[in-house]
């Protein structure tokens, strides 16, 4: 079942009198459950596509349908609303609230929510023990390592268990290791609970790991294969060799 469906999207933009046509025509669907990058230049329409897709923009024609919902017909307040309930975000910057320690930034969704106290605590301290920071649910975002940070961003993303995640370029800022730790961490919940993964990169690593690559060019799809991701063929490889 799909959890994205996009028929002939078109995006332009006003830049400095000349019209600058962002996204050409995508034709696309995303089944629940997937594991997917959508890769490409700068310039290529990759974030524009993510920000459509999360009702962060408006699409200049065609028709985007998310978690069941026509974008095209909603409300701002109904877009709001779609965001707090079905999607997480995870953002380049992490994009925490500097004044919170982790684990009040986790639990803030849940708050606007309307969660009570005593469960969003519970679910934020647990969330935050499966991405490795019990330690530091304590500590406020300049006390906590890039990595750190962005697992942070991960477990706020997933604490309430949308439907689906955006991710723009989540290991643009951290080392190999720290962002193979991450996207290893990102496979497993994808397995785990679900939740659909959909990344904007121009990181190989991320596309290694990712089971279906959307490569974009000049805001058009040039390809689409699914694939095993990196894990999955560094295991099977693992297994053989036993």
């Amino acid at each position: 079942m799909e959890i994205i469906t996009i028929k002939s999207l078109i995006k332009n933009y006003d830049g400095e009198g000349l019209e600058v046509h962002a996204l050409r025509g995508i034709d696309l669907s995303v089944r629940r459950g997937e594991f997917t990058a959508i890769a490409g230049p700068s310039g290529s329409g990759k974030t524009t596509l993510l920000n459509l897709i999360g009702g962060l923009d408006i699409p200049t024609d065609g028709t985007l349908t998310v978690a069941g919902n026509n974008l095209a017909g909603m409300s701002a307040k109904e877009l709001s609303d779609m965001r707090l309930n079905s999607i997480g975000f995870i953002f380049q910057a992490y994009n925490l609230i500097p004044v919170l320690t982790a684990l009040e930034n986790v639990e803030y969704i849940l708050l606007l929510q309307g969660v009570g106290k005593s469960e969003r605590r519970d679910r934020s301290r647990r969330i935050l023990k499966e991405v490795g920071l019990a330690k530091e649910i304590d500590r406020r975002p300049k006390e906590l390592s890039g990595g750190q940070q962005q697992r942070v961003a991960v477990a706020r993303a997933i604490v309430s268990e949308p439907e689906l995640v955006l991710a723009d370029e989540p290991t643009a800022n951290l080392d190999q290791k720290t962002g193979a730790g991450l996207l290893d961490l990102m496979h497993d919940l994808n397995h785990k609970k679900n939740i659909t993964f959909l990344f904007s990169t121009h990181d190989r690593m991320v596309m290694e790991y990712a089971e279906r690559l959307i490569s974009l060019t000049d805001g058009m799809i040039a390809s689409d294969k699914k694939k095993k991701s990196l894990k999955e063929s560094a295991e099977k490889k693992l297994k053989k060799q036993r």
